[in-house]
């Protein structure tokens, strides 16, 4: 950040943890502590001003604060997060509660069991910690139910993946640090696994790493997989391929881009823009090994395009995108290290049409 000079955020984990810590103070004592400090996983303590306050007397408090989260393009940035803390009967601990905007898991495969809130497991321990801090500095038992919500929450988690991972009702309260970092890989790739999870516990036997929507539609259409068979890859492949070798499934169809899995092919396992190219080269080789003569392997290397590339040689009779489906398959399989897991490629274009198959392969 400081090469950057993008500016963090914070989680809704932290937001939920502030919130629960100024309304159990104030349930306690009778003020709202304005702004709340608390202390995150790695010792850092932010401090939060809050944007609601509600006390009814022994009964109930409400904070809230709003998410910032930085310059991250976080879907939940401004979204107000509130915590409602109620008394509960000696022994209880704390019970977490869905508010209204707050999703609850309906699938096995998640760290929460069915039924649950999604507060997920470091946020919640984040909040046990600090109500009983508050408790032990107040006098208080600890015992309580805290109800986290999120204004609009319900509608900001059609844009997650919440629905498919079979969360339902509104979004997740997250976070592991209590830290957003700008332009992280950490959410998506933990999505990539929550959806890895989340398939064999439905007892899916085949996914399909997918880098958008419209290879998702192909890989739906070509073999038929329901809604939770489906990762949404993105550009990490290798998130993908090295959750699978610690916790395989029969099958994995990768269907993307032909210029992405081109990258793949040649052994990036980022195929983000910004961290790996299209390499002409490499496709250039690919295409003589096809049998391309060498006027038709240096218009390769000096295509604009990746797609240009593949309408170069399919004009010539060269199976330039199955060869890449195929380099990209094995590519996949090294990553796997032996894990019982087949493979199988579908490149498409930007319309959706298959330019390059390759057959399920199961480990070297």
């Amino acid at each position: 950040m400081e090469r950057t000079g993008l500016r963090h955020g914070w989680t809704t984990g932290a937001c939920a943890t502030a919130a629960t810590t100024a309304a159990y103070t104030a349930l306690l004592g009778g003020e709202f502590p304005d702004p709340v400090t608390i202390t995150l996983p790695k010792g850092q303590r932010p401090a939060f001003a809050l944007a609601a306050e509600r006390l009814t007397a022994g009964r109930e408090a409400m904070a809230a604060v709003v998410k910032d989260a930085g310059d991250d393009p976080d879907v939940t940035h401004g979204a107000l997060v509130r915590s409602t803390v109620r008394p509960l009967p000696p022994g209880s601990g704390v019970v977490f509660r869905a508010g209204p905007g707050v999703g609850t898991v309906t699938r096995p495969g998640l760290p929460l069991p069915v039924g649950e809130p999604a507060v997920n497991p470091v946020p919640r321990q984040m909040i046990r910690d600090h109500v009983a801090e508050v408790a032990a500095r107040l006098g208080g038992s600890g015992d309580v139910e805290v109800e986290i919500s999120v204004d609009h929450g319900e509608e900001l988690a059609r844009s997650t993946w919440n629905p498919r991972l079979g969360i339902l009702g509104g979004l997740s309260i997250l976070g592991t640090t209590g830290i957003v970092v700008p332009y992280s890989c950490s959410a998506w790739i933990d999505s990539i696994r929550r959806g890895v999870d989340v398939a064999r516990a439905a007892g899916r036997t085949h996914v399909a790493g997918c880098t958008g929507s419209t290879s998702e539609k192909v890989a739906v259409a070509v073999h038929g997989l329901p809604e939770d068979a489906l990762l949404d890859m993105g550009d990490f492949a290798g998130a993908v391929l090295k959750y699978l070798r610690r916790h395989p499934v029969d099958r994995l169809t990768i269907a993307g881009g032909f210029a992405k899995l081109s990258k793949l092919a040649a052994g990036h396992l980022d195929l983000h823009s910004s961290r790996s190219q299209v390499d002409k080269g490499f496709l250039a080789e690919l295409a003589r090994r096809g049998g391309a003569d060498e006027e038709l392997a240096a218009a390769v290397a000096a295509a604009n395009t990746g797609l240009e590339t593949v309408q170069l040689c399919a004009a010539r009779g060269v199976p330039l995108g199955d060869l890449v489906a195929a380099t990209a398959r094995d590519a996949a399989l090294g990553v796997l290290r032996g894990a019982p897991v087949a493979v199988d490629v579908i490149c498409v274009d930007r319309a959706g049409t298959i330019v390059g198959r390759a057959d399920a392969r199961g480990p070297r």
